[in-house]
């Protein structure tokens, strides 16, 4: 039998922190990863347990599902980050929602994976961000990318520098000055309650404002609650 290369010394395991609010999903990412040889070094049910345990914890990548209790998985990111900008961030998510998706990205997150994804997919990911590289679930690579471009086209604002609207974001911001609740341009748009706010949060973003109230008196002085 050959002897070992004792000058060689064994590489260091990535070091993972797995949050996520349903016991049984967390146990089995936990076992999951623990299997493949990473360092499991602590988990977390909720936004604040995270934020607590992550300055002891030191991990390398965080595993974190978006809609979890507490700081949500946005500002979960955001807040990992300023503490450590080296740490990974690795989205798994039930939702794959564009808007979901590109504010993970934005907060900093190098990864986004569904969870439908299988086990094996979720390993490579977070081999993938801890390397330093940038992993998402098939198709929503090209979202992310197109909707950055699309961010960075000067095309894409309107003469006064207002970044350009969708017809369906004018719509709903019609609505919303007018003080139309998410529920009726629900119902009056034939689209789901999450699709109003998805186009909300969209035009939010766009307009670089905080809440319902700015982007209403921005409506408002542009004469969009007007009837036509």
């Amino acid at each position: 039998m050959e002897q070992a290369d004792a000058a060689e010394p064994a590489q260091p395991r990535t070091r993972v922190m797995v949050v996520d609010d349903h016991p049984m999903w967390r146990d089995a990412v936990e076992r999951d990863l623990a299997a493949a040889g990473f360092d499991v070094v602590a988990v977390a049910s909720d936004g604040h347990q995270a934020l607590a345990r992550f300055p002891a914890a030191r991990p390398e990548v965080v595993v974190l599902d978006l809609q979890i209790p507490g700081p949500n998985g946005v500002e979960v990111t955001r807040s990992v980050l300023e503490q450590d900008p080296s740490a990974r961030v690795l989205i798994l998510s039930a939702s794959g929602e564009q808007h979901d998706v590109l504010e993970a990205v934005k907060a900093g997150a190098t990864g986004y994976l569904v969870k439908s994804a299988h086990s094996r997919e979720l390993v490579d990911a977070v081999r993938g961000v801890a390397a330093g590289g940038t992993v998402f679930t098939p198709g929503l690579a090209g979202l992310v990318l197109g909707e950055f471009r699309r961010m960075a086209d000067p095309s894409s604002t309107i003469e006064d520098g207002t970044p350009e609207l969708t017809e369906r974001e004018t719509e709903v911001l019609k609505m919303v000055a007018k003080g139309v609740s998410y529920k009726q341009i629900a119902d009056r748009l034939v689209i789901s309650h999450r699709t109003v706010q998805n186009h909300v949060q969209n035009t939010l973003r766009k307009l670089q404002m905080h809440n319902r109230v700015e982007l209403t008196r921005w409506a408002i002085e542009r004469g969009l609650d007007d009837d036509e």
